[in-house]
C-alpha cells in the first residue's frame, strides 16, 4: 500500500513537471512545495550551516527550474533533483573551504542553541564522515534511496555504494 502511495506521488509530480516543462511556471511551486524540507535537510546535513542550507536549498529550486526541460522520468524526479543539490553543496564546500575561524564560528553557533546531546553526538558522528560518505548514509537513511538510486543521484556503481554504505556503518 506504501509503494502504491508513492507511485501515485511520482505520477502526480510527473504530470506537475510536463505542466512546468509546456510553459506553466506557476506549477513549479508544487514541486517546491514537495521537497523544500527534504532538500533543505540534506543541505544542512552536508553544509552544517542553517543559513547556507536555506540558500542552497533557494539556489537548487532555482537551478531545477532552469534545467528542468533537461529532466527525462528514466530516473525519479527526487533523484534527478538530488543529483542537482549535491553537485551545488559539493560546489559550495569546494568553494568556502572551511577555514579553523569558520570552524570555530560554527561551534559558538552550537552551543548557543539548545541542542539535545544526541543531535550534537550524531553531527560529531557525521563530521568524521568523508563527504561522499555522508552523502551516502544520508540518501539512504533519511530519504529511503536505494542503492541503485542513490548510485544514479552519485554518479557511482551501486556496488561500491553499497560497500561505502557498508564500511560507514562499520566505523
Amino acid at each position: 500500500m506504501e509503494k502504491l502511495h508513492a507511485n501515485n506521488q511520482d505520477t502526480d509530480i510527473n504530470l506537475v513537471i510536463e505542466q512546468v516543462q509546456a510553459g506553466d511556471k506557476q506549477a513549479y511551486t508544487h514541486i517546491i512545495r514537495r521537497y523544500q524540507q527534504q532538500i533543505f535537510l540534506y543541505c544542512y546535513y552536508l553544509l552544517k550551516n542553517q543559513e547556507e542550507a536555506e540558500d542552497a536549498a533557494q539556489q537548487i529550486f532555482i537551478k531545477g527550474l532552469e534545467h528542468i526541460e533537461q529532466f527525462v522520468p528514466t530516473v525519479s524526479f527526487s533523484a534527478w533533483l538530488y543529483k542537482i543539490a549535491q553537485n551545488h553543496c559539493t560546489d559550495l564546500l569546494k568553494r568556502n573551504a572551511r577555514t579553523f575561524k569558520s570552524f570555530i564560528q560554527y561551534k559558538l553557533n552550537l552551543k548557543q542553541q539548545p541542542i539535545h546531546e544526541y543531535t550534537n553526538l550524531i553531527h560529531e558522528l557525521l563530521d568524521q564522515l568523508t563527504l561522499k560518505d555522508r552523502q551516502i548514509l544520508l540518501l539512504r537513511s533519511l530519504e529511503d534511496y536505494n542503492y541503485e538510486e542513490i548510485a544514479t543521484i552519485m554518479g557511482l556503481k551501486s556496488a561500491t555504494i553499497e560497500k561505502d554504505m557498508s564500511d560507514s556503518v562499520k566505523s
